[in-house]
């Protein structure tokens, strides 16, 4: 009961945040990772999705919830220590049509939690600079939407046909080095861009999830899904 009353506090402080970068949309915020303190990180846990598949350890959201606060208590301490490490990504294969494959990553559930948080602090710096009809990865904001918001205008405009088109592997071939120098621009807090970088950085290992059999691909590498 004590930490969920303490739940809205995190929201408030996010609202300030965000309030600061509208004013200013040029302020640099350079004090954000001390921010992610047990409370923190739990109404990051709140927000994880817990039905995804387990990472490479097998660890599910079920597992992590037995010793929830000992769990974020010990992820608070490696990560204000700085000894957290980005665990690798298992990566899968699923079919496509057309007789090709489509990779998925599927992350440790503790690290979701650390993403998550890190999303909630840029969130709150970035959230503002978007268009309205910007719904990809934003909180409160879905696939659905961005449909509906598609149908309306083709419907009010009398437009008759879309064109449709997709980067391929987006997330493989990003430039890491410049994704780290433009969130510098507005966040240029050491502490979350290692944060950050370690995540970026963490390698995917992909296999045979039933035979044992694994590979082990150079840091770095990402899997898209």
């Amino acid at each position: 009961m004590r930490e969920t009353q303490n739940l809205p506090i995190i929201s408030t402080d996010l609202r300030q945040i965000a309030e600061h970068a509208r004013i200013d949309p040029a302020k640099v915020f350079t004090s954000l990772a001390h921010r992610m303190d047990v409370l923190f990180l739990l109404e990051a846990y709140n927000q994880v999705r817990r039905d995804g598949a387990p990472g490479l350890s097998g660890v599910t959201a079920k597992d992590y919830a037995e010793n929830l606060m000992e769990n974020l208590e010990d992820l608070h301490q490696r990560l204000k220590s700085q000894t957290y490490v980005g665990p690798k990504i298992k990566r899968v294969w699923i079919d496509k049509d057309g007789g090709k494959k489509r990779p998925i990553g599927l992350t440790e559930f503790e690290d979701k939690i650390v993403q998550k948080a890190v999303s909630m602090l840029l969130g709150a710096v970035y959230g503002q600079d978007f268009y309205p009809f910007s719904h990809g990865f934003r909180d409160g904001h879905s696939a659905h939407q961005a449909l509906k918001e598609i149908r309306d205008h083709c419907m009010f405009n009398g437009i008759n046909w879309l064109i449709d088109a997709d980067v391929t592997g987006f997330f493989d071939n990003i430039d890491k080095g410049l994704l780290r120098e433009i969130i510098k621009k507005l966040v240029n807090d050491g502490g979350l861009l290692r944060l950050i970088g370690k995540c970026l950085n963490a390698g995917v290992v992909e296999g045979d999830v039933i035979s044992g059999s694994w590979k082990c691909c150079p840091s770095g590498s990402t899997a898209t899904g």
